[in-house]
């Protein structure tokens, strides 16, 4: 199973840290939050990982470069210009191959444990469903949620309302109708798919952080010290 971290943001709310330094490569615990993801994901057995950039990506290139440090095979995805979350994978698709694959902001912290992953990928196909979302309880900053964990484990757009966190698993198809190169968004996919009852999910009760500003960052660094 292959896994993507999405790392193309231009983190417009955490300047003036991002005018020289990607926002992956900011520091949380004594290491860039992109490389928590990397070890994490290498512990659970997902060694081939996808990162795409964007803003300042020749530096995650250079911190990173083929993973082998992490006992990762790190391989990139450049983007000229940012093709947000759903543009971003669908033109990476040709590195992910054909099977079920995990993708992870890069700009959050959790101790979600990806190996979670390879389970939610037989689902998927079992169940002949589109993707499976990992959902967290309602932020201060993000009270109202964006979707819904019926009691079935399936996911809808609906009352009462979690936090998308940023972590999923996905079958290509998903993303194979959409131009590549050109800008999509994530939310109009998923919502799509849940229409048709085809997005299951978990609700994750352990630690996240959505690292979106500089505040956030340095009350993560405090509690990871």
């Amino acid at each position: 199973m292959r896994a993507m971290i999405l790392a193309a943001g231009r983190g417009e709310r955490m300047r003036p840290l991002t005018d020289t330094v990607p926002k992956p490569l900011l520091q949380a615990g004594g290491k860039p939050l992109i490389v928590w993801h990397i070890e994490r994901l290498v512990d659970a057995g997902l060694r081939d990982i996808v990162v795409n950039h964007a803003w300042l990506g020749g530096l995650i290139e250079q911190a990173l470069g083929d993973g082998s440090r992490w006992g990762a095979r790190l391989r990139y995805s450049a983007e000229p210009r940012a093709l947000e979350t759903a543009g971003g994978i669908r033109q990476a698709l040709p590195m992910l191959g054909e099977d079920p694959f995990l993708v992870v902001n890069g700009d959050i912290w959790t101790d979600w444990d990806p190996a979670g992953a390879h389970a939610a990928a037989e689902t998927l196909e079992r169940d002949d469903r589109l993707a499976w979302l990992v959902l967290v309880d309602n932020p201060e900053h993000h009270p109202a949620g964006d979707f819904r964990l019926d009691p079935a484990g399936l996911v809808q757009d609906g009352e009462p309302r979690l936090t998308f966190a940023g972590i999923g698993v996905y079958r290509p198809r998903l993303f194979a109708a959409l131009p590549p190169g050109e800008p999509a968004r994530l939310a109009p996919l998923l919502r799509a798919a849940m229409a048709e009852g085809r997005v299951a999910g978990t609700r994750h009760a352990g630690r996240w952080t959505d690292v979106g500003t500089p505040q956030r960052l340095a009350w993560l660094d405090a509690s990871l010290q």
